[in-house]
């Protein structure tokens, strides 16, 4: 499933052709994904404006000056497509349409935003804006790792006591909002830490050590435009290349680039973890 940096990227992707556009037309080709689609949605959206693109965890949130807000989640395999604008310097032509484009949104200006999902694990849903923090997806959702909440002294706090592995607790959405499997295998290695460790028996010097290390992590995935190992796409439909820069994951039985011991793999609760048996401890 796409992590934090891929869902960023797809965000900063889409601005050019729905931050302050027009919906002029909401085509919905079938009434479910994931789940069924929000009643009267091609209706709700159909003249709206789209006054912010957001981003709350692995989740986009375009807020409408009608109140609602509408969100996207992009699954294991949704793309958010861009055509008809310039992105990156260059004019994207509107493409044929594909047996997957499930809703595609005609933005004024030009634009064309189409949500592409060969397998349907993606979302769509209409909520008000002023109350999206109590909606199903949202409810719970730890601080963002990128904001001004995250710091050294609330992960400190939040990891006290706890005797789960350190590589469970960061995933742990109510913690911390957005990191994946991927990218905190990524920061434990950086940090030195073995992803078994119990959380609450890492010194208070070696959590705090984690923030900046997250931080820095992320913003260099977002950089690279994320990590394209299976399905994920930019919204210009390149490949992000930040898996190019993998320090350990996904790198089993290859050498550390620190030290030369062999990567090693193992499962915690149903996932991959990778890590480097000399250098994190």
């Amino acid at each position: 499933m796409p992590e934090l940096p891929e869902v960023e990227t797809v965000r900063r992707g889409l601005l050019p052709a729905m931050e302050g556009a027009r919906i002029e037309q909401a085509v919905l080709n079938r009434p479910d994904l994931r789940w069924p689609l929000p009643e009267r949605m091609a209706e709700r959206l159909e003249g709206a404006t789209v006054e912010r693109l957001r981003r709350r965890s692995k989740y986009i949130l375009a807020d409408l000056d009608t109140g609602e807000s509408l969100l996207i989640h992009l699954g294991m395999s949704g793309r958010m497509l861009v055509s008809g604008v310039m992105l990156g310097g260059f004019h994207l032509d509107h493409p044929a349409p594909q047996k997957h484009d499930h809703v595609v949104l005609h933005m004024s200006g030009g634009g064309r935003v189409t949500f592409n999902d060969a397998r349907r694990f993606g979302a769509m849903d209409l909520v008000r804006t002023d109350r999206e923090a109590a909606h199903w997806l949202l409810a719970g959702l730890g601080p963002e790792p990128l904001g001004n909440m995250f710091d050294e002294s609330y992960l400190i706090e939040k990891l006290r006591g706890r005797a789960t592995p350190i590589k469970a607790a960061l995933l742990d959405q109510r913690i911390i909002a957005g990191l994946g499997n991927i990218y905190v295998s990524e920061v434990l290695f950086r940090a030195g830490i073995d992803p078994r460790r119990q959380a609450g028996r890492i010194s208070a010097k070696r959590v705090a050590a984690l923030v900046p290390v997250i931080r820095t992590v992320l913003l260099e995935a977002i950089e690279a435009g994320g990590s394209s190992l299976r399905d994920h796409r930019q919204a210009d439909g390149e490949l992000g290349y930040f898996q190019h820069a993998f320090r350990v994951y996904d790198r089993e039985d290859e050498p550390c680039v620190t030290c030369g011991t062999a990567i090693r793999r193992i499962v915690q609760s149903g996932r991959s973890s990778f890590f480097c048996p000399s250098c994190q401890k």
